[in-house]
């Protein structure tokens, strides 16, 4: 133990660590509570707003927009395009659940069946533009959205776009063994059409070496890969 010095003419007092210890923290105490307080106020009130907001605000919101929202999908699962996008005059169109409720999950999703309408409707800017603005939460959208985005560019005959979105796509979701080399084989094409013959070559042995069992669209008839990289100069 320490012996604490006391001015002269008294006694010396010992000390212990745990003494010298709560001594220290009652003079730390002492000094910010205050800021303490404070601090702690601000996360209570911070945690507290976030819960509110979502029970009082967000939750009843993404309920409004989940009602509002189910006759466009109707319409888009019955490839009724317009009708799907901007409603019927009772119920409302994916263009106006997003005006209402685009920072929900359902006006998110929306985005994408409004980029995919406007792709059927062939206005491939506004396709663009929703696809975009669509923000995936898992790989299937993701892979479809990167898909209709190259779809949209290979419309507009923006080749360089449309090959880096349809790579994306093929490579977002490679256990995917039927999109993903749908998707890689398209880039490839274009990469053939670009006279970028040799990275064609290089995707289409990509295709053969990981999906041997693939039989994509685009091979009229069912033809083979092989065929395509013999027409593009490579018969290994």
């Amino acid at each position: 133990m320490a012996t604490e010095i006391k001015p002269t003419g008294t006694a010396p007092v010992e000390t212990t660590s745990e003494e010298r210890v709560v001594a220290g923290a009652q003079q730390f105490w002492s000094k910010n509570s205050k800021a303490i307080l404070i601090a702690l106020a601000v996360v209570v009130l911070g945690v507290g707003g976030f819960f509110a907001y979502s029970y009082f605000v967000k939750g009843p919101e993404e309920l409004k927009a989940s009602e509002a929202v189910w006759k466009a999908e109707e319409y888009f699962r019955n490839d009724s395009a317009k009708l799907a996008l901007n409603g019927d005059g009772i119920n409302q169109g994916f263009l106006k659940v997003i005006s209402k409720y685009g920072g929900t999950k359902t006006g998110n999703r929306s985005k994408f069946y409004a980029g995919a309408c406007y792709l059927q409707l062939g206005d491939f800017n506004n396709a663009i533009k929703y696809l975009k603005d669509f923000s995936a939460d898992e790989v299937v959208a993701e892979m479809r959205a990167n898909g209709l985005l190259g779809d949209a560019y290979s419309e507009l005959g923006k080749k360089e776009d449309a090959i880096s979105y349809y790579k994306k796509a093929g490579a977002v979701f490679p256990e995917d063994e039927i999109n993903s080399p749908e998707y890689l084989f398209r880039a490839a094409l274009l990469l053939a059409d670009a006279g970028k013959t040799q990275d064609a070559v290089a995707l289409a042995r990509q295709i053969k070496d990981k999906y041997p069992r693939s039989v994509m669209p685009e091979m009229q008839g069912g033809q083979d890969i092989d065929k395509y990289l013999g027409k593009w100069g490579d018969t290994k």
